[in-house]
C-alpha cells in the first residue's frame, strides 16, 4: 500500500507554509499562482491526451460507450462532463456515463467508505452492461483509490479499453490502465485538498477528452456546436444563431429552416449550404455519418 506521505498531492507546500497568516489578497494572489501550474502539467501529456481521444472516439464509432469512474471530488467530475454532452451535442445519455462510488446520492453528500471498495466499482460496472468496446475512464487524484482500481481490474478483465487520469507519478491505476494521463500538479496549496489543482487538472482533462471525442464523431462544424439540443429557450437562440453563423442566413430565414428540421441546427445548415429539400439533405447527411463538410464535398 503506498502511504500518503510518499504522495506529491498529500505534500506540504512550502509556498503556502504560512497562508494562515496572510492577507486575503496574499492567499488570492498565491493560489492564482498555484493554480498557473495546471496547465503546465496538462501541457506534458497532451500527446496521451490525443491518443486517448483517437482511442474512444474509434470505439464510439463502433458502438461503444464511454464511462467516467471515480469517487468524491473525482466521482463528481466525471458526471459533470457526462451530463453536459448530450444538451451541447445531441448524445443520447447512456454514451457517455460517469459512475461515482456511493452512487447517486454521493454527488451531493460524501459516501467516503465506498470508495474503499473495489468489488463496489465492478458491481457498478456489471449493471451498467459493461462490454469489450466500451472505455473505462478512471479518475483518481492520488492513483491509488481502490473503488477506481476496481473498476479499472473488471473492466480490463472484459477486454474494455481503459484509461487513468492521476495527479501522481507511478500510481496503481496508471500501471493497469492502457494509457494514463498523469498531470503532476505538485502539492496542494492547502495540503491534501485534491479538489484544488488536482481537481482543475481532471476538469481540464475531462474537457479535451469528451470535447475532442465530439468533433471526432462530426459534432462541430468548424467550430460550432451544429448537434445542439434545442430543449430549452437558451439552446432554441443558440441554434438559431449557430444557424445563421455558418450559413450567413437572416435570423428570419434560420428561424425557418429550423422549423423544418424540428429544431436540428446541423441538418438546417446543410440544407441551406447544399439547396437540397429535406429528405434529399437527411439521406446524404446520414450517408457520410453527420459530417457536414464530407457530405459537402460529396456534392462537389
Amino acid at each position: 500500500m503506498i502511504q500518503l506521505e510518499n504522495l506529491t498531492t498529500e505534500s506540504r507546500n512550502n509556498a503556502s507554509a504560512h497562508i494562515d497568516r496572510t492577507t486575503t489578497f496574499e492567499l488570492v494572489h498565491l493560489m492564482n499562482e498555484e493554480d498557473k501550474k495546471v496547465p503546465q502539467a496538462i501541457e506534458s501529456i497532451l500527446p496521451q491526451i490525443a491518443a486517448s481521444i483517437d482511442l474512444i472516439s474509434n470505439r464510439l464509432q463502433k458502438g461503444g460507450r464511454l464511462f467516467y469512474i471515480g469517487a468524491g471530488t473525482s466521482g463528481r467530475l466525471g458526471i459533470l462532463d457526462a451530463s453536459e454532452c448530450p444538451p451541447t451535442y445531441g448524445i443520447e445519455p447512456e454514451l457517455i456515463q460517469g459512475i461515482i462510488a456511493g452512487g447517486p446520492a454521493a454527488v451531493f453528500k460524501s459516501q467516503e467508505g465506498a470508495e474503499d471498495s473495489p468489488e463496489l466499482a465492478a458491481h457498478d460496472l456489471k449493471e451498467k452492461k459493461l462490454q469489450s468496446l466500451d472505455t473505462v475512464v478512471g479518475l483518481a487524484a492520488s492513483g491509488r483509490t481502490p473503488y477506481v482500481l476496481g473498476g479499472l481490474n473488471f473492466a480490463k478483465s472484459i477486454g474494455a479499453a481503459t484509461i487513468a487520469i492521476t495527479c501522481n507519478q507511478n500510481s496503481p491505476i496508471a500501471e493497469i490502465a492502457d494509457i494514463a494521463l498523469t498531470a503532476v500538479v505538485g502539492p496542494e496549496l492547502i495540503t491534501g485538498s485534491t479538489r484544488m489543482k488536482a481537481g482543475t487538472a481532471q476538469k481540464l482533462i475531462l474537457n479535451m477528452l469528451s470535447t475532442g471525442c465530439m468533433i471526432r464523431l462530426g459534432k462541430v462544424y468548424g467550430n460550432l456546436m451544429v448537434d445542439v439540443k434545442s430543449s430549452n429557450l437558451k439552446l432554441e437562440e443558440r441554434a438559431r444563431h449557430i444557424v445563421m453563423e455558418a450559413t450567413g442566413v437572416t435570423r428570419q430565414e434560420s428561424i425557418a429552416c429550423l422549423a423544418q428540421t424540428n429544431g436540428q441546427a446541423k441538418l438546417a445548415i446543410f440544407m441551406i449550404l447544399s439547396s437540397l429539400d429535406l429528405d434529399t439533405a437527411t439521406k446524404i447527411l446520414d450517408e457520410h455519418q453527420g459530417f457536414i463538410h464530407k457530405a459537402l464535398q460529396s456534392l462537389q
